[in-house]
């Protein structure tokens, strides 16, 4: 009698698949359960719309950030403030994007 013919390994083999089975089976709660804890962890999201509120929280962000006084940040912030100001919103929104960016990464 060889080891595959003999009747433990019909056991065996189908513990493994039973193990298998059982591992897929409890994989996407296991997933879902990690995306939930991952996301109650994080603050909660911005809204980013094309308004002036949004350029005002942008500045507010800005001004927390000791590097914002220098330049590039402090040029392309004083740039979307007057874009924002004067009713170029979407224009002014990114170059207060691009100032904090330059603000973040000089830190």
């Amino acid at each position: 009698m060889t080891e595959a013919s003999s009747p433990a390994h019909g056991i065996l083999s189908r513990q493994a698949a039973l193990s298998g089975l059982m591992s897929s089976i409890l994989a996407p709660p296991t997933l879902l359960l990690s995306l939930v804890l991952s996301a109650a962890a994080e603050p909660s999201p911005r809204v980013t719309t094309d308004t002036a509120e949004y350029c005002n929280s942008l500045v507010l962000r800005l001004a927390e950030l000791p590097a914002a006084k220098r330049e590039p940040s402090r040029s392309l912030a004083a740039e979307g403030e007057r874009l924002c100001g004067t009713g170029h919103v979407r224009t002014g929104i990114a170059k207060l994007r691009r100032a904090v960016r330059a603000a973040m990464a000089s830190q």
